[in-house]
């Protein structure tokens, strides 16, 4: 290893503590200049990982030295945010390829980095496998003034997990996979709907206001899943169903059960399950839920259920079946008509006349 003033321990503190990786500012007070970094680098002893940050070591990246790489360089108020906190709260699996999303305070000076390709030396015989593969998929660098109020320390700081579901549904391309996104979140990780209406008053969103306010006053229905989404957004509103309750409480073998969707048409009730099982599989769930399902059976309750399958490719289907259902109760509304359930109609409008002007050609 190559020592600067000293005996090198300084270095080795920043090797240990930041994975063999530490920026020119931090080692420049240590005795290496820029030239000297520089001849590191050319000789293969160091390796550039991303502008102004280095690594000891000249193997390839973990992800995690990847992270604190960008870290490194967003300067010392940087934290992970977006996508990249996401991986470390365990939404969603890591992406090797994907770029790392940091936030900084307003006004630093921390711009987006490019991935880096790893380079050979070019003084001394010292190589370094893999020349011209990827080392680093490069930074995408966020701006905040509410950076105080949106982090969590650590060896590893990050947006908390109210700004990281935000940031990530504040991202989506469209208000639909805002809400869609925010929704998903919220359910998955059980984050409360408070934080979320505190930290949005807190930390206005940029865009999508009302959509994440939306989704907000769903969740607070008790919307508990995507699929309950799915069945809340495209099947219940997009076709006039009456008012539910969710999560509705049921006592089953002793235990308190809640049961997803239920419709009381008078002293009837109706009761819709959302059959969960391609998220969950347990057969401790499945045995419950079938347990739940002859309860109802057995107590006269009329059930349907539906699996996301059903409900995110076919929901005019399911809102007809769920009315039928109602209907057969005592329910006196009618369901109304969807955009889809107009384009199937009219699309099944165009195939009958086209069969109708085959059968007159084929009868000449």
């Amino acid at each position: 290893m190559e020592h600067g003033r000293g005996d090198g321990r300084e270095l080795q503190v920043l090797i240990d503590t930041q994975w063999g990786l530490f920026t020119q500012s931090q080692v420049t007070e240590l005795g290496y200049s820029r030239n000297r970094v520089r001849a590191l680098v050319d000789s293969g002893a160091w390796i550039a990982v991303l502008r102004g940050v280095y690594s000891i070591f000249t193997g390839p990246l973990t992800r995690q030295r990847t992270l604190m790489a960008a870290l490194l360089y967003g300067g010392g108020h940087a934290m992970l945010s977006h996508r990249s906190a996401a991986e470390e709260w365990a939404f969603c699996e890591p992406d090797p390829a994907a770029a790392v999303h940091v936030t900084v305070p307003y006004g630093k000076s921390a711009c987006n980095q490019r991935p880096t390709v790893r380079s050979g030396p070019t003084v001394g015989t010292r190589l370094v496998a893999g020349i011209g593969s990827s080392l680093h998929p490069g930074v995408v660098v966020h701006r905040s003034r509410a950076h105080r109020h949106i982090g969590v320390p650590g060896d590893m700081p990050r947006t908390t997990l109210v700004d990281t579901a935000l940031d990530l549904a504040v991202s989506e391309p469209t208000p639909e996979q805002a809400f869609h996104s925010l929704v998903s979140s919220v359910t998955q990780r059980r984050i409360r709907l408070t934080d979320v209406r505190e930290q949005i008053a807190v930390r206005r969103p940029y865009r999508y206001l009302s959509t994440l306010t939306e989704a907000i006053d769903l969740l607070a229905t008790g919307v508990q899943s995507v699929l309950e989404l799915e069945y809340a957004t495209n099947v219940e509103a997009a076709h006039g169903l009456p008012t539910t309750e969710r999560q509705s409480a049921v006592q089953v073998d002793g235990r308190t059960l809640y049961e997803d969707v239920v419709y009381r048409v008078g002293s009837r009730t109706v009761t819709v399950r959302l059959d969960g099982r391609r998220f969950h599989s347990m057969r401790e769930v499945a045995f419950r839920d079938r347990r739940r399902d002859n309860a109802a059976e057995l107590a006269g309750r009329a059930r349907l259920v539906f699996g996301y399958e059903e409900v995110s490719s076919d929901p005019c289907g399911v809102a007809r079946d769920v009315a039928l259902v109602l209907q057969r109760e005592g329910w006196d509304g009618e369901p109304t008509s969807c955009a889809l359930c107009v384009a199937a109609a009219t699309h099944n409008t165009h195939d009958t006349d086209l069969v109708l002007a085959i059968d007159v050609r084929h009868n000449r």
